[in-house]
């Protein structure tokens, strides 16, 4: 029923876009062609809140975080937002997550150094919503991985509110996972889902006594966190759209298809899961980040020459 009920949600949203014009236009740095709806991953916010209405606000400090988040990424996707107010809600977003999951009694500079990290890995799923299917087909093996973990591991939070998502992500994915695109994220979409996936890997750790947990999001983390570092060394403006991604390297210049290409995060992401799910440990942990780190710098090695060649 909450499938129906959101799918509804979705393709009202969809057709008032149309009439509100609030489209995703594609540029030089784009990695898709057309013309298409943007900000259909306002679903991911809805179903937070649709689960929230209907189980009486039970992460209320969660909900509000994710509604700043939301409101300011929506408004941004219409038109231009200051980086800098940006920046000042999602910390705010994180630091209502905190406040929600009691670590904001936690000593400060830890708080200030997790504050950043989450809000860094956020930023990192927007930069990876560039292609069909990444943020559907990520997100979902991710989710598909945290409801494994807490049905027949341990348990972290309620099983409901990760179906309530998983849901929206499925809704979405009819729009998004294929060739041709009938809706984007967004900002709001790649943001929210990215402040979902923090809160509930975060929950796990915390649940699990160890952020070795945080493994879940390792894909993402290898692939943005050394681009961001690549950037850095060249002394680019990160606020600026780019291609430097290994993904955009592989539907640019390599001309793999988009689906075949998120499916193809999606195997590794679900391969890393799988593998910390049967050995939780930090051994694991570090093995998948080496390998992973090797795997980018091999293939950057190898292709990277053909993104400076076509810019």
């Amino acid at each position: 029923m909450i499938g129906l009920i959101l799918l509804v949600i979705e393709v009202v949203y969809m057709k008032m876009a149309v009439r509100l014009k609030i489209f995703d236009i594609p540029h030089h740095q784009s990695s898709h062609l057309g013309v298409v709806v943007r900000g259909g991953g306002i679903i991911f916010y809805i179903a937070f809140l649709l689960w929230s209405v209907v189980n009486g606000f039970p992460f209320i400090w969660g909900l509000l975080g994710l509604t700043v988040l939301a409101t300011v990424s929506f408004i941004d996707d219409i038109r231009s937002v200051s980086p800098i107010v940006r920046l000042v809600c999602q910390f705010t977003a994180i630091l209502l997550m905190f406040y929600h999951s009691g670590l904001i009694q936690t000593a400060p500079h830890v708080i200030f150094i997790l504050s950043v990290a989450c809000v860094g890995m956020m930023n990192i799923c927007n930069f990876m919503d560039g292609i069909n299917g990444m943020t559907g087909g990520y997100s979902l093996v991710v989710m598909l991985a945290l409801l494994y973990v807490n049905v027949n591991v341990f348990r972290f939070t309620e099983t409901s509110f990760l179906l309530y998502v998983i849901m929206a992500i499925l809704v979405f994915n009819i729009f998004n996972f294929r060739r041709h695109a009938k809706c984007f994220a967004g900002d709001v979409g790649s943001l929210s889902m990215g402040f979902i996936l923090v809160y509930l890997v975060l929950r796990l750790a915390l649940r699990g006594q160890s952020m070795a947990w945080m493994i879940f999001l390792v894909v993402y983390g290898v692939d943005g966190g050394l681009t961001i570092l690549h950037r850095i060394l060249l002394r680019e403006n990160l606020m600026k759209p780019h291609k430097k991604h290994a993904y955009q390297i592989m539907a640019n210049e390599l001309k793999m298809p988009h689906l075949q290409v998120s499916l193809i995060y999606m195997g590794i992401q679900a391969v890393c899961c799988a593998w910390f799910i049967a050995f939780p440990n930090y051994y694991t942990f570090f093995a998948q980040i080496i390998i992973l780190s090797a795997a980018y710098l091999l293939f950057m090695k190898k292709y990277y020459h053909l993104h400076v060649k076509n810019r």
